[in-house]
């Protein structure tokens, strides 16, 4: 078990931003918000995320997480797949302390989502013809699902309505949808030092995203450079020209306008949530790339 328990363990501790978990706590009602049920359900959330970057840096060959290397680089890939699988486990059994049917049904399928996002995601690798649209789609599984999930937990475990819940998980949707665009813009604009990994790394792998999408629209003789770049040559060059592209504008301006739907999505009763948290968080989106 100790084998297990350590690379575990070293995964959660090394930090993040933690908003899953944070938007089970800011859409509880806020009488809620200390209870057992409420903290099971953030911890449960933070586990399948934390499983799932493990499992995605042995599958994307990373090597590097947050600073520090990935469970797959420091101790192998069978580790990596084992430490993976029991923080899924330790997820679920986490959540059922909530005693919530419908908690565990929420999360198993959000679970699904993620897995269906990755094989998406693998299986459109070095699409250069890939469509917004299925690129969206991916982002709504691989994402979106997960912090709307969050959202939904938050409320329910803490007795908010179905209706409040749709509320806030619609919130979390488009907060999720907007999250994912920004770090995919990220990947090509951020500083390593502040995203703690390098720049490029979706291009090396075959990843393609929204801000590479548009580019390619006005600038088709892009392939080449793209295709250069999964084989490993002149990524940081093209880096900097896709992170001065309009391209890359315009996939910022599709991100703000999730932001937009999020907030909007806020609008109406919603059982006591934390309405002014989560717009901060929805304002927090566009700082993270500002």
């Amino acid at each position: 078990m100790a084998e297990l328990v350590r690379p575990a363990a070293e995964t959660l501790a090394a930090g993040g931003k933690r908003v899953r978990p944070l938007l089970v706590f800011c859409c509880a009602p806020q009488q809620a918000v200390e209870s057992r049920s409420v903290l099971s359900a953030a911890t449960a959330v933070e586990l399948v995320h934390m499983a799932t970057l493990v499992h995605d840096d042995l599958i994307d060959g990373a090597t590097m997480r947050r600073g520090r290397p990935t469970v797959a680089a420091a101790q192998g890939p069978e580790t990596a797949i084992r430490a993976g699988d029991f923080l899924f486990a330790r997820a679920f059994t986490e959540l059922t302390r909530t005693g919530s049917a419908t908690a565990v049904q929420a999360l198993a399928g959000a679970a699904l989502d993620l897995s269906m996002g990755e094989m998406d995601q693998n299986g459109a690798a070095f699409d250069l013809n890939l469509r917004e649209e299925t690129y969206l789609d991916r982002c709504r599984r691989k994402t979106a699902s997960l912090f709307s999930c969050a959202c939904r937990l938050g409320a329910l475990v803490g007795g908010a309505s179905d209706a409040e819940a749709a509320r806030l998980a619609a919130f979390g949707q488009s907060a999720g949808m907007a999250f994912q665009i920004f770090d995919d813009i990220l990947d090509l604009a951020g500083a390593p030092e502040v995203t703690g990994k390098q720049r490029g790394a979706d291009l090396a792998d075959g990843t393609v995203t929204l801000p590479v999408i548009l580019a390619l629209r006005t600038e088709p003789r892009l392939r080449v450079a793209l295709r250069r770049a999964a084989r490993g040559e002149r990524i940081e060059e093209l880096c900097d020209h896709l992170a001065a592209h309009p391209g890359l504008a315009a996939a910022r301006e599709r991100a703000l306008s999730f932001v937009e739907d999020a907030r909007r999505a806020l609008d109406g009763p919603l059982g006591g949530a934390d309405e002014a948290a989560l717009r901060l968080i929805a304002d927090s989106l566009v700082d993270r790339y500002s």
